[in-house]
């Protein structure tokens, strides 16, 4: 299709009555986004995930005009878009990019309290708020839905997870079953928000169960057929303790494990494997504020591939604007459905890579490529390391010099920053203590752990750093380096109430 052709049935889907609601009253009965797509879909006879990019980009455009003009009806969102020099919905993608971004502290202004940026009133009923789990200080970060928002995400987002990533794995005579081990927590409602992608995923039985014992591990897997399961890094590496009583049929039968909050080391997937043999291990990034954002459609590759139709994301640069495929930034995210509670271009404290898009035959979306959390820094001196990619160095010098393969052994690992000592230490939980570190003793130098460190760090430049840092200056910060092992289980590695494995912590006094 041409673009004049593409921008036509844009402008038919979203005629220009629905383009700009008169008035908040009205947000009530405008037609959905996913009536949208559906109109889409059968206008052109295929799938909205396969769509051309130029349709899905013009849909997806007009939608977020749509929005704008939808928060224009709100007086703190009026305010703060005009304070940004916007005075109306942007023509063009490059237009949309001027719009403020909306951090953690901006959602808290907006949502919470007297909750000023809800366009429709709570009075109106209908809406779900939950908290973000890991909100530090003991404050929750709310966010409000509409509860018709999310029913449709689910419907979205569960077909998608189950045309695209499950059917492949989980097909057969026998019936399928889909777990979560997610559970709800003070108002962070995962459970609920994931649970319901899952419940809309079609040809398979579902089943929330929250935290598991092996008894009712051993209940679930009792049942026949192939069996996928979600939960975050912790509970899916927890499955080979809780799997050690289970039948060789019954482990046969893992066909899928989809983790959430971070990254799977190679220790625990070697003995997910180990003792699954038919296992496929995937990615599910997903947060409170947004419930599916990018899935790993094969074992092969690390990129996550967005739902089409579900969200806008976003990889933006420190002023906003979008990267270029291969390039890191901050992960933004907008959500496309719903018209009663609209957050524009929200950061959620991740950074990603921006990779190709898939661009069919069949499936048409984007990609991307999770590079840790933004808060995930080493504040060494005047200068800010990258954590992820300074652990991902020194994994390489260590394996280099033959002293230790941390993705091979450690089960997990953080750096703790004592910035007040200047020491910094990658504490490494492995199961054989005392002969790692008499190997680690026998291999390295008096000062080769500091090299090696010193080294890893100044090829591991920050990218808030321009390229200033480098092992000279490591030196003259007067910090020490060491590698420390602890017991798989040990207390010393700081986690979340939930069993989250934070990468850095900083030491405080």
């Amino acid at each position: 299709m041409s673009s004049e052709e593409t921008t036509s049935l844009a402008e038919r889907l979203i005629p220009p009555a629905e383009l700009k609601p008169a008035a908040v009253a009205g947000l009530a009965t405008l037609p959905s986004f996913k009536s949208k797509m559906r109109e889409c879909e059968r206008v052109l006879g295929t799938r909205y995930s396969e769509v051309d990019h130029s349709v899905q980009e013009a849909l997806v455009l007009r939608r977020l005009r749509q929005l704008v003009n939808i928060v224009m009806l709100n007086p703190a969102w009026r305010e703060r878009l005009q304070g940004a020099g916007l005075t109306g919905a942007p023509a063009t993608f490059q237009e949309w990019q001027d719009i403020p971004l909306a951090d953690k502290e901006a959602q808290r202004e907006l949502f919470m309290g007297s909750r000023p940026g809800l366009v429709m009133p709570l009075s109106a009923g209908g809406f779900e708020i939950v908290a973000s789990g890991g909100t530090s200080g003991g404050q929750p970060l709310e966010s409000v839905y509409s509860l018709r928002e999310l029913h449709d995400t689910y419907e979205v987002a569960g077909d998608f997870l189950g045309t695209y990533l499950l059917r492949q794995y989980l097909g057969g005579v026998e019936p399928s079953w889909l777990f979560t081990t997610l559970a709800d927590y003070q108002m962070w409602s995962s459970g609920t928000m994931v649970g319901g992608v899952l419940q809309h995923v079609p040809d398979v039985n579902y089943i929330g169960a929250g935290p598991v014992t092996a008894a009712v591990l051993r209940q679930m897997f009792s049942y026949p057929g192939p069996k996928a399961m979600m939960g975050i890094t912790a509970s899916i590496a927890l499955m080979t303790e809780l799997g050690a009583g289970l039948s060789q049929e019954a482990r046969d039968s893992f066909r899928v494990a989809l983790y959430g909050s971070g990254i799977l080391s190679h220790c625990k997937r070697t003995e997910l494997h180990e003792m699954y043999p038919q296992l496929v291990i995937l990615s599910y990034f997903a947060a409170t504020q947004a419930e599916t954002i990018g899935l790993q459609l094969w074992p092969s590759s690390p990129y996550l591939a967005a739902v089409p139709g579900l969200h806008l994301i976003e990889i933006v640069d420190e002023n906003g604007r979008w990267v270029a495929d291969g390039e890191e930034g901050e992960l933004v995210v907008t959500r496309l459905h719903g018209h009663e509670a609209p957050l524009l271009r929200l950061k959620l404290g991740d950074r990603m890579i921006r990779r190709p898009r898939i661009d069919g035959p069949g499936l048409k979306t984007g990609q991307f490529e999770f590079a840790g959390r933004s808060g995930d820094i080493l504040h060494l001196g005047d200068t800010q390391y990258s954590a992820t990619r300074a652990y991902a160095a020194l994994h390489e010098g260590l394996k280099a010099a033959n002293v230790l393969d941390l993705e091979l052994v450690a089960h997990d690992v953080q750096f703790r920053n004592d910035r007040e000592e200047r020491l910094l230490t990658l504490l490494a939980a492995v199961d054989d203590v005392h002969g790692l570190g008499t190997w680690m003793s026998r291999t390295l130098g008096p000062h080769d752990m500091e090299r090696i460190f010193s080294e890893s760090l100044g090829r591991a430049l920050s990218v808030f750093n321009d390229g200033e840092a480098n092992s000279a200056y490591m030196e003259k910060t007067g910090y020490r380096f060491e590698l420390r092992l602890v017991d798989r289980f040990s207390a010393e590695i700081e986690r979340t109430a939930v069993g989250k494995v934070p990468l850095v912590r900083d030491v405080a006094r």
